[in-house]
């Protein structure tokens, strides 16, 4: 049982009456209850030092820094020398980093905030936010600070980003025992429970029956589950509005030698409507969409869930795969799609442990019309 003497005061946890499992069993008991269901997959979370990226909020008080998290009561901040829910990388460096800092004025003054980054591999990413402009001063000093922890440095500013080394950490993650490589980011949208986001992986792939027909990926981020997925389908068109996410999932292809993946710098709402050739998008050049046969359409939105257009648009498939940050957005989707679906799975993973959250994984089939 994971124990931290924040506990009740630190507004990042705020499931921790319960041990692990008790607190897992009452998450998942409502899930049943708001769904109607009997039987759920559960994906448990290591129940301590899972966490693979976090901010923390610096605290300036007569001299000294500190770092600091919000208060589960709201009432201002709460001093902390330490986390338990972070990465055992992020938790070592955490007080040798910010004694480092504090012995530093240059990187000292104005410091507003630090986000960690770890990989499994041993890399670690930090950024330092200011508010003050930072400059080669900052950037001298920044060096020095990297080579003593031996860690990328990003300093960030009102409109300045100042790079040590790299704005990126390489990952690998393991998936039905192959390793799978991948460049984070520091601005993209990353999974914070790595061992999590392997089962989440591994749950989705193997529902898939290996097929030579096609998938469509609906938001796919720096190509997480794609690349993965990629191996149980001839080809793959994948969307993403951020572009920078879409450079990070090309050169994941490279590092995973993909060649199958399509990926294409469009909103669900545009392919929706590009597919149904309601209207024409330059991004698109080059890419012939009756080449593609669909068979299956895998969704992981954001909160808010599917939009309307999106949500008419993928009952044309077979198999709908959806896996949701949000359970009260999917139960909505689902009264729509249960109307002409069949639900065969559905799976809980405890990405966020200590919290109200859980992820949830949905896999419908579409039902047969009786003639």
């Amino acid at each position: 049982m994971m124990t931290c003497e924040y506990f009740g005061i630190c507004g990042s946890c705020t499931l921790y009456e319960k041990n692990y499992q008790k607190q897992l069993d009452f998450k998942v008991s409502k899930i049943k209850e708001d769904f109607n269901l009997d039987t759920v997959d559960i994906h448990t979370s290591a129940p301590s030092h899972f966490r693979n990226r976090a901010e923390f909020k610096i605290y300036h008080d007569d001299g000294k820094i500190t770092y600091a998290m919000s208060r589960l009561d709201k009432k201002g901040v709460v001093r902390i020398t330490s986390c338990s829910i972070v990465s055992q990388s992020i938790a070592a460096i955490m007080i040798p980093l910010l004694e480092a800092l504090q012995a530093n004025p240059i990187l000292e003054f104005k410091l507003f905030a630090i986000e960690f980054l770890s990989s499994s591999t041993g890399e670690l990413l930090v950024t330092l936010i200011y508010h003050k402009k930072i400059d080669e001063a900052w950037r001298e000093e920044a060096k020095k600070l990297s080579t003593q922890f031996g860690i990328m440095i990003i300093g960030r500013s009102r409109k300045i980003k100042l790079v040590i080394e790299n704005d990126f950490i390489h990952d690998t993650i393991m998936i039905e025992n192959k390793p799978y490589h991948y460049k984070l980011y520091d601005t993209g949208f990353i999974q914070p429970n790595v061992k999590v986001n392997e089962k989440m992986i591994g749950w989705v792939k193997n529902k898939i029956i290996q097929t030579e027909s096609d998938l469509l990926e609906l938001y796919c981020g720096h190509g997480n589950f794609t690349i993965p997925l990629a191996e149980k389908f001839n080809k793959v068109l994948a969307t993403e509005i951020s572009k920078n996410s879409i450079k990070a999932a090309k050169e994941n292809c490279i590092l995973n030698h993909t060649d199958n993946i399509t990926f294409v710098r469009l909103s669900s709402e545009e392919l929706t409507s590009a597919l149904k050739k309601e209207r024409i998008f330059r991004r698109l050049e080059g890419i012939e969409l009756e080449d593609f046969n669909f068979s299956h359409v895998f969704v992981d939105p954001p909160r808010a869930g599917l939009d309307e257009k999106s949500l008419a648009f993928i009952v044309e498939f077979d198999t709908i795969i959806y896996v949701s940050c949000n359970p009260e957005t999917l139960k909505r989707d689902l009264e729509v799609l249960k109307k002409q679906f069949d639900l065969k799975a559905f799976a809980v993973f405890d990405q966020f442990a200590y919290t109200h959250h859980l992820e949830c994984g949905v896999v419908l089939k579409k039902r047969k019309e009786i003639s």
